[in-house]
Parts: structure tokens; sequence; C-alpha cells
């Protein structure tokens, strides 16, 4: 076929050859892509593995997220496109069909992961093509063993360390159980996490994985070890079941009317040395200068 093409355009001159020849090439290009599906749903699967399956499984379940076997045949390919590149303005924009996935899984939303046109390809041909035959794909990251909440509260507030020198999660997060004060306030407060993430388990997969950008800003370098991961998901499991302590109540409260009593006494003495400065003085000065 190319060397017909070749002949044709040396048939009608120099003039045409190179735009014909470009044609050519184009539909050699075209032809090459499309012969090679499986190193497109090779791609995707490693993209999986690093940043979907921390909340998806390609037929072993829901986990925070729906179970993504059969996906591309469910949705239409153009919104699921949308919906992998830019979650968050998707569910801004109100699209009824991502909304009513929100809600179904506990209003946990789909953090935008930042993929390329050509990341998003790879995932959505993976899961057309090279998940066939991989009915219970896991997650990549193993799930979640018992842990000690003891240690995993240490690990939360800092009062030990990780292993690998990452901060402790107080820095940006609050959760019951870490005194009156609470924590961080740049993450959300992680009290009910476990519930709203269905579980130990998922949570544990999330935790491991690191799939936000922040997340993954902080983690990327100095991961969680097993063992670490499963003793502040423990520690978060028990903060789960229960409240806020009485005590650690009374203890906001009775710092909260401490600051009271403070900011009036110094706005007492502020003002009083002003009606005194600023208004007494002079009305006595200005009576005794009129012989008042």
């Amino acid at each position: 076929m190319i060397n017909d093409s070749m002949a044709l355009c040396r048939s009608r001159g120099g003039r045409h050859s190179v735009a014909t020849l470009a044609v050519v090439a184009s539909l050699c290009t075209a032809f090459c892509a499309v012969a090679n599906p499986a190193e497109d749903a090779q791609t995707g699967r490693q993209i999986f593995q690093t940043k979907c399956a921390a909340c998806h499984t390609v037929g072993g379940g829901d986990l925070i997220g729906p179970d993504l076997k059969g996906v591309t045949a469910q949705r239409p390919r153009e919104w699921l496109e949308r919906w992998i590149a830019a979650p968050d303005e998707m569910l801004a924009k109100g699209d009824p069909l991502a909304t009513a996935l929100l809600h179904r899984f506990r209003d946990v939303p789909m953090p935008n992961l930042h993929l390329s046109a050509g990341e998003v390809t790879a995932v959505l041909d993976f899961l057309a093509n090279g998940a066939t035959g991989a009915p219970a794909l896991a997650p990549g990251v193993p799930a979640v063993a018992a842990g000690n909440p003891e240690i995993g509260k240490d690990l939360f507030i800092g009062t030990a360390r990780f292993r690998n020198g990452g901060p402790p999660c107080m820095a940006c997060h609050s959760a019951a159980g870490i005194g009156a004060l609470g924590g961080g306030q740049l993450g959300p407060d992680l009290t009910t996490v476990v519930q709203r993430f269905g579980g130990a388990a998922a949570l544990g997969v999330f935790v491991g994985s690191s799939p936000t950008p922040t997340m993954n800003a902080i983690w990327q370098r100095t991961p969680l070890t097993a063992g670490e991961r499963a003793d502040v998901v423990a520690f978060l499991a028990q903060a789960s079941v229960s409240q806020r302590p009485m005590q650690a109540i009374w203890q906001l409260a009775g710092l909260s009317v401490l600051g009271l009593a403070v900011l009036l006494a110094i706005a007492g003495l502020t003002w009083r040395r002003r009606l005194r400065d600023g208004v007494r003085r002079p009305m006595i000065a200005g009576r005794r200068s009129t012989g008042g």
C-alpha cells in the first residue's frame, strides 16, 4: 500500500508528493497506535495501581469508591473522561450522576488527581480491555492488619515518631481522644473517618496509598510502615466510636471563660485610663479655668 502511494506521488509531481506522504505517515501512525492496545492497557494498569487502587477495585467489590468492573460499558466514555480528569469540577457544577455517586459513598468526594488526558485514556483503556480476566484486582496496598490504638495515638499526636520521619498527624488533623485543645485545622477532623470511609480496612488502604495530592506531597518520601498504618487506623477506629469526654468539654469551657476574663480586664484598664486622662482631666481643667 505504501509503495503504491509513493508511485502515485511520483506520477503527479513533486508538488503533491509531500502532502501525500504526510497523509500516508499519519495513517501509518494511527494504525500503529491502534495496533498496540496492550501497551496502553499496561500503562493504564500501572496508573490504576498507583493512583486509583486506594479507593477502587476491579471485580473485588466496593471500597471507598465503587467497584469499577464493567464501568466502561455502564457509563458513556465522554462522561468518564470528564469525571476522572476533574471530579471536583463536576461536583461543583452539580452533575446529577456525580452527585448521586457522592451521596451513595458516604459523601466522600473523589479527589482530583490531576491526571493528564493521556493518563485518563490509558486508565479507561485498561478498564475496558486490560482488566479483562482480572475478576478481583486487589488494591495496590495490602489490607490493614490489627493495630495497637495506644501506639497509634502516640504516633498521631507526635509523642512517638514515625520511622521514616513523617510529621505527626496532629499537625494537620484533629480527632477525639487527643486532648481538650485538639489538633491542627489544615485537614478535616478524623473522629468519624473510619465510618465515613466504610471501615478500617478501606481507611488503611487509603492511608497507605496517600492518593490525594496533599497527602502524596507529604508522605511520598516518608511513607508509613505497615505496622504504623495499622496502629494509626486502630486509634482512629477507637476514636470513631467514642465521644469527646465531658472533662475535655469543661476544660475548653474553662479556658474560654478565662480568656474572656483576661480580655475584659485588659479592656477595663485601657478604658479606665482613657476616661481618666482623656475625659475627666480636661473637664476639671476647663471648670477651673472658668472659675466654675
